[in-house]
């Protein structure tokens, strides 16, 4: 079992930067995947970007490549999603995620995801 809690969301100009934490407790963090979804009002929930167990391999959005950087501290149970250059179309509920599997496509992790946190908003005004 895992248990997710979000935070770090905000108000933001466009251009600005947030960096979003989500605190994990469970005996099987390290040994899950994490990752990062957002919906906006009105959408579907959407893929952000994924990490792997140790770290080592991460997968992003093509609306947030080269601009949101992915990490996570094992040690503190803690993943992290820092957002630079924000858009006001970044603007969204972001949940964090874990799981057990990986996949292959962006589009495929909704599909593997065990646990969920609650979600932070991000509001990036214009």
């Amino acid at each position: 079992q895992v248990q997710l809690v979000e935070s770090g969301g905000g108000l933001v100009q466009a251009g600005g930067s947030l960096r979003l934490s989500c605190a994990a407790s469970g005996r099987t963090f390290n040994n899950s995947n994490l990752g990062w979804f957002r919906q906006a009002p009105g959408k579907e929930r959407e893929f952000v970007s994924a990490i792997s167990r140790s770290g080592g391999s991460t997968v992003y959005a093509d609306s947030v490549q080269g601009r949101f950087t992915i990490s996570r501290d094992n040690a503190k149970n803690t993943v992290f999603l820092q957002m630079n250059s924000l858009k006001p179309e970044d603007t969204a509920v972001y949940y964090c995620a874990a799981s057990f599997g990986w996949a292959t496509r962006p589009s495929d992790f909704l599909k593997v995801i065990n646990y969920w946190g609650k979600g932070t908003l991000v509001t990036v005004s214009s």
